[in-house]
């Protein structure tokens, strides 16, 4: 008589998101997105021989992590510590080495295993084995940049106050321009995806002239009102300002009036100059709320840049400007038709409180 599959694996509270987590990160240790996916699979009540298989791995380990997380919860997938002799090598002084800039002499401007290994006469497994248990990663870098806007908090509380809380009877918009993109054509027609093989292209290309996206996303749809001009100037912007006019025009209150637009925009010269101040003064509908200076990213419309620069832009082939910007509208219009609002879940204390501790971090070094 066959054996009975053990029973289905029960999950404690929360535990499933984090192990889904585990199993997609591409940061973790092999191992450990291996178990995270064994007790997943335990947990649909698939046999331990099923598990096995596609998990790639035996049966007492099934069996072994199963156990353990029924112990010890998510924490008992961790390496045991191994017995044996004590750690000969001080791992501390290794990082210390790290964080020490490597001699002038060298060349170059950060430690790799190879070259700390050598010059403390210890393998190269000893050092990376030292970074990785401390989270050290001398090849990795961020850059960032501090907002000088002495306006700061009072426009992080404004933007973020649009987000999350709009006026009653009126429109947010996100408007911005996105400059400069390339018709971009390759010299050799682009080779498309197989089976067993990605798509193709020619390394070298033709550039065939540039072309500026305007746009305006409705914050509480997601619809974008859009213009392609060949330039980002004054001129183009308050064209592009009447167009969302009419777009808007017959969005009316309860007394019929036009309901207000507040527009969410960078510090560009172009939105602040001379011309567009006169004419959004001849139309008080519009209410502006400048993001802070070096602080764009606070506008949700680049949310919608970087998609349409990713599905759209990024692997096209265009032939002209035209063409380009016949590809574009066409991802517009497919856009508005499936368009779906981006939620803004930080509040304006939890934004002013990373930049305090980013500027803080820096001040100490």
């Amino acid at each position: 008589m066959a054996n009975r599959p053990a029973p289905a694996l029960v999950l404690r509270d929360g535990d499933r998101v984090e192990l889904e987590r585990l199993t997609r990160s591409s940061s973790v240790p092999a191992g450990l997105a291996q178990r995270a996916r064994i007790v997943l699979l335990a947990s649909d009540g698939l046999a331990n021989s099923v598990i096995m298989e596609r998990t790639d791995t035996t049966r007492p380990k099934v069996i072994l992590w199963r156990r353990r997380y029924q112990e010890k919860g998510i924490a008992g997938l961790a390496d045991i510590k191994r017995p044996g002799r004590p750690r000969s090598i001080d791992q501390s002084k290794i990082v210390t080495a790290t964080l020490t800039p490597p001699p002038k002499k060298l060349g170059v401007t950060h430690w790799s295993t190879r070259l700390l290994a050598k010059r403390l006469g210890v393998s190269d497994y000893t050092v990376a084995k030292a970074w990785r248990e401390y989270g050290i990663k001398p090849w990795r870098s961020e850059s960032f940049r501090f907002s000088t806007d002495p306006e700061l908090v009072a426009k992080v509380i404004d933007v973020v106050g649009l987000y999350l809380a709009p006026p009653q009877n009126a429109i947010v918009l996100c408007v911005d321009e996105k400059s400069q993109i390339q018709a971009l054509d390759r010299t050799m027609p682009v080779l498309p995806m197989q089976p067993g093989l990605i798509e193709r292209r020619s390394h070298d290309y033709l550039r065939h002239g540039t072309t500026t996206l305007f746009a305006a996303l409705e914050i509480a749809t997601g619809q974008v009102t859009a213009a392609l001009k060949p330039r980002h100037r004054n001129t183009e912007f308050v064209a592009f300002l009447k167009q969302v006019e009419r777009a808007y025009r017959h969005r009316v209150d309860e007394d019929g009036e036009p309901v207000e637009l507040h527009l969410v925009m960078d510090n560009y010269a172009a939105h602040k100059h001379a011309n567009v101040k006169g004419w959004l003064a001849e139309n008080p509908r519009f209410v502006i709320h400048f993001t802070p200076t070096h602080a764009s990213w606070m506008n949700l419309v680049e949310v919608w840049f970087s998609l349409i620069e990713r599905q759209a832009i990024r692997r096209g082939v265009f032939t002209s400007v035209k063409d380009l910007n016949t590809k574009i509208r066409t991802y517009i219009d497919g856009w508005n038709d499936r368009s779906h609002p981006f939620v803004w879940t930080k509040t304006a204390e939890e934004v002013l409180k990373k930049a305090n501790r980013k500027e803080t971090s820096n001040s100490d070094h």
